[in-house]
C-alpha cells in the first residue's frame, strides 16, 4: 500500500468515527445553490464560501470551465435536486493559462509521463508511449481569466436546458488574499432574464 493510500484510509477512519448526524443529511443541497470551480488544490470551496457538508453542490474540473459535463451536472443539480443559484468561480494564477491545446497535445504525443515547466516553457522526456489522441480534445485553456469566466457564464446561460430564472454569478478567487472578486460582465451575462 502506498503512503498516500495509507494516509487517506487512516484519515477516512478518523472521519467516520465522528460521522454522527451526517448520516441524516438530505440529498438536495440545503442552501440550494451550486458552484462550478477549478480543481486546483489551493481552493477550498467549503472554506471560501462558508459551506458545511450538505449545503451546496460543488462541481470541479480543470479551470472551472463550463464544459458539457459541467453543464450536465448543473442541470441535474437544478432539475432533480432544486438548486436555484449558480456560481462560476475561477481563480488567479491558474495553470490553465500556462499552456494551449496545441502544447498539451504535443506533450502527450511525446510521452504520457508528467511534463515540467521552466522559464523556457514546457518540457517532456521523449518516450515511446505517447498518443496523438490529445489533438482531438478542446482542453478549454485560456489567457484572459475574466473573459473566460464571462464566456463560461454566457455558455451556461445560453444552454437550452438552463432556465432563465436561475441567476449565474461570475467570480475570480484571489489566491493571494482569499477574496472572491466579482467579474461584473459575467454576473451581468448571468442575470435572470424572466
Amino acid at each position: 500500500m502506498s503512503k498516500i493510500l495509507s494516509e487517506v484510509i487512516e484519515s477516512n477512519k478518523k472521519y467516520a468515527d465522528n460521522f454522527g448526524d451526517k448520516k441524516d443529511l438530505a440529498l438536495p443541497p440545503a442552501r440550494g445553490f451550486a458552484i462550478l470551480t477549478c480543481m486546483d488544490a489551493r481552493l477550498d470551496p467549503a472554506k471560501y464560501a462558508g459551506l458545511s457538508e450538505g449545503d451546496a453542490h460543488v462541481i470541479r474540473n480543470a479551470g472551472g470551465r463550463a464544459s458539457d459535463d459541467a453543464i450536465r451536472s448543473l442541470v441535474i443539480s437544478h432539475k432533480l435536486l432544486g438548486t436555484n443559484e449558480w456560481f462560476v468561480i475561477h481563480h488567479t494564477d491558474c495553470g490553465m493559462e500556462l499552456f494551449t491545446s496545441e502544447i498539451i497535445a504535443d506533450l502527450l504525443e511525446q510521452s504520457l509521463d508528467t511534463a515540467s515547466i521552466d522559464a523556457d516553457g514546457w518540457h517532456d522526456k521523449k518516450s515511446d508511449h505517447g498518443t496523438v489522441d490529445g489533438k482531438f480534445i478542446d482542453w478549454l485553456t485560456f489567457k484572459d481569466n475574466a473573459k473566460a469566466v464571462t464566456d463560461d457564464v454566457k455558455r451556461i446561460r445560453s444552454d437550452s436546458k438552463v432556465p432563465s430564472y436561475i441567476p449565474i454569478y461570475g467570480y475570480i478567487y484571489d489566491c493571494k488574499t482569499g477574496l472572491l472578486v466579482e467579474v461584473p460582465d459575467a454576473t451581468n451575462a448571468g442575470k435572470v432574464t424572466s
